[in-house]
């Protein structure tokens, strides 16, 4: 059995490369395909190099790539992958569309459809200020293009699986095709939790504008006796300078091991963006620090609030300075109710072990039908479902998931 492991593009080691990493790890003899692979840190790939497209001659590659986006679904259809039994897409952008034939099985792990060409179009051409004007009329054709191409494709992968339950309905709507849940795999063992909390808030974000990490900060500056303390750079940083307060600590980038050192330390992990799914709390509840968190996207999956017997976090359900400051004086009122034991026990149903047997589970049991499906006869082993995730039991067998490819 040879497979195939196709990733959109390598480039730095963020959540979606975590996921890499593991399906790698279950399938250490297969061969990894990239549009490029540009990466410096090496060890999530634990030696693999990747067949490249042609995208990785093109001049500034290696820092513009994203530049390329009209060539990437040409790019990733001239992957040669034609002669594995397995292919498995690790897939944000266009991955997905790799090129397989009938006697092949596809299984697509989708981080998100691409979701500056579907949902969140018009907020990705407010953030880049391309509202009016002719490069707005190229961004709006290409991005039409991008969406046409990333239908038409849709029906070449065989099952599907989402990072969460919300991208599951992102997939849902964009392709018409169901999608089991597999969350992503996280590295609980590197968080360990702290009992002892001190008097800070905390949150660790790239400074992008949809992470609203100004907001946050905003909200701190409104409340001048509560401390927060903010980890992470980008684009927006002087924007977050701009609006903290004397009581908000903006400490940029941190080495790996302070990340850790204050999400022990933090009274709660405040968040404020809408994710797919959202690592980092998990990570903090790791820790055995509670969360407040904007109450939409993959938090509401990861995150036990005020109603479960055994609370991790709350949530705030509008995106504003008032709503903020409104979740953290509910949290201060209400502290006792979250321990480091509650958050602790949440987040260890997201280890990469968990990950690795319901990925593992789900594939054989694709393969198993697959095979039964070329041979013509009946599977002889019932569909299994894959292991058991945090949170959400896997709600489509495998049969139903290849259904839906009929409508």
């Amino acid at each position: 059995m040879k497979v195939a492991i196709v990733h959109d593009w390598l480039v730095t080691c963020a959540g979606a490369e975590r996921v890499l990493e593991q399906i790698l790890l279950c399938y250490p003899e297969a061969d990894l395909f990239s549009l490029i692979d540009f990466a410096e840190e090496r060890d999530f790939l634990h030696g693999h190099a990747a067949t490249t497209s042609f995208i990785q001659r093109l001049p500034m590659a290696r820092t513009h790539y994203r530049n390329y986006l009209p060539l990437m679904p040409l790019a990733i259809e001239q992957l040669d992958v034609s002669s594995y039994d397995i292919v498995i897409s690790s897939s944000h952008a266009v991955a997905k569309g790799i090129l397989t034939g009938p006697d092949q099985l596809h299984i697509s792990y989708v981080h998100t459809p691409i979701r500056y060409a579907w949902d969140l179009q018009h907020q990705y051409l407010r953030e880049s200020n391309l509202q009016s004007g002719v490069r707005s009329v190229l961004a709006r054709v290409l991005l039409h293009y991008i969406r046409t191409w990333d239908s038409r494709t849709a029906d070449g992968v065989d099952y599907y699986i989402a990072n969460s339950r919300f991208v599951a309905r992102r997939i849902r709507k964009v392709y018409g095709r169901s999608a089991s849940v597999i969350h992503p795999p996280v590295d609980i063992e590197s968080f360990r939790p702290m009992l002892q909390k001190e008097d800070f808030y905390l949150t660790v974000s790239r400074m992008v504008p949809y992470k609203r990490v100004p907001l946050i900060a905003e909200a701190f500056a409104a409340m001048p006796q509560r401390r927060l303390v903010i980890i992470g750079d980008g684009p927006e940083m002087e924007r977050v300078r701009g609006v903290a307060g004397a009581n908000v600590q903006v400490l940029g980038h941190q080495p790996f091991a302070s990340v850790v050192a204050h999400m022990q330390r933090a009274r709660a992990f405040v968040f404020a963006a809408e994710e797919d799914f959202g690592i980092s709390l998990v990570e903090a509840q790791a820790c055995g620090t509670p969360v407040i968190a904007f109450g939409r996207g993959g938090a509401l999956e990861t995150v036990c609030d005020e109603t479960s017997l055994m609370p991790t976090g709350l949530f705030f359900y509008q995106q504003s300075v008032p709503s903020i400051v409104a979740a953290v004086e509910r949290f201060e009122r209400n502290a006792g109710n979250f321990t480091a034991a509650y958050c602790r026990l949440n987040a260890e149903q997201y280890s990469v072990e968990h990950f690795r047997e319901a990925l593992s589970g789900f594939v054989a049991s694709a393969r198993e039908r697959d095979a039964a499906r070329l041979s013509g006869t009946v599977a002889a082993t019932p569909v299994r479902r894959p292991a058991a995730v945090p949170g959400d039991a896997i709600d489509d067998e495998l049969d139903r998931l290849a259904g839906g490819r009929d409508g």
